[in-house]
């Protein structure tokens, strides 16, 4: 189903990426002016920006891995396989891989490079809590993600960032003793902290901008906004009344999850998604909208 384009989500997005560009420009400009001297640094951050892309590229099997997702067959989950592969139809993709994670946390997650190296992964707690149809605007939503590539958008998006951070974590690591360009090096250092403080707002930002637009592509593919509103209030329920032991143990994959873990004022303010609240009442808009047609 087609709708109106989000002209204010999409200018939204354009002027947070074009700050992270901007910004990164000005991140180049200054390491280059100011690292002579300091190559030790600068390799390491480059390094490590190439592991980040080396596990970009296997994303799809080591996040599956690192959150306990267990590829399932069609014969084991019958149901769940049939709703992806014609869910997937509907948004003319590729169907991705289909994982289950044994977990009280009523979840879901999509992960992979690209629409034909995806895979996408609900909990048991999430089959239990949600009926067909809320299920539906769910994977929906995940498929939204690769869809669009977030995961690719995403990582291109931090990947200065996560330089900048190393740069700030090992600086005084590599750049101390008896450089002739000490002064060069503080300045580079303090400059990454300062790229790397307003890059992880963007980039937070950035991420709750995608999530709204996942939101509006599940509501294309199944035509059901509600259904994804009815979802979305439900798993914030059930995650309300999960252990707190149990949500620790999830809280580091929270940028995955289709609704984070909460963890407090701190982690609200900084949040990779919107609150619930507000995705609820734009899909019930959304609804509104669809129906006028």
């Amino acid at each position: 189903m087609d709708w109106q384009p989000d002209w204010g989500l999409r200018a939204r997005m354009f002027v947070t990426m074009f700050l992270l560009f901007a910004l990164y420009i000005v991140f180049a400009g200054v390491l280059t002016a100011y690292l002579t001297g300091g190559a030790n640094l600068l390799v390491f951050g480059m390094i490590f920006g190439g592991f980040s892309l080396g596990q970009y590229y296997f994303s799809d099997t080591l996040t599956l891995k690192s959150m306990g997702a267990k590829t399932v067959s069609a014969e084991e989950y019958p149901q769940l396989h049939s709703s992806v592969e014609r869910l997937s139809q509907q948004a003319d993709l590729p169907k991705p891989k289909v994982a289950v994670v044994d977990s009280k946390v009523p979840n879901a997650f999509a992960t992979g490079r690209n629409q034909k190296n995806a895979a996408v992964a609900v909990t048991t707690g999430l089959m239990r809590t949600l009926n067909q149809e809320e299920l539906d605007g769910v994977i929906a939503h995940e498929l939204a993600h690769v869809k669009n590539r977030d995961m690719m958008v995403m990582t291109i998006a931090s990947l200065l960032s996560t330089i900048a951070f190393m740069i700030v974590r090992w600086g005084a690591f590599f750049g101390g003793g008896r450089s002739k360009n000490q002064g060069g090096i503080m300045v580079a250092i303090l400059v990454s902290l300062v790229v790397w403080i307003i890059s992880y707002l963007l980039i937070r930002a950035l991420s709750r901008y995608r999530e709204f637009a996942a939101d509006r592509g599940a509501a294309a593919i199944t035509g059901r906004p509600s259904a994804l509103a009815s979802a979305l209030m439900k798993i914030s329920g059930e995650v309300d009344k999960v252990p707190d032991s149990d949500l620790r143990e999830e809280a580091e994959m929270n940028a995955f999850f289709i609704i984070p873990i909460k963890s407090g004022i701190v982690g609200k303010l900084f949040s990779t998604h919107p609150s619930t609240e507000r995705r609820v009442e734009q899909l019930r808009d959304l609804e509104r909208e669809m129906e006028g047609f």
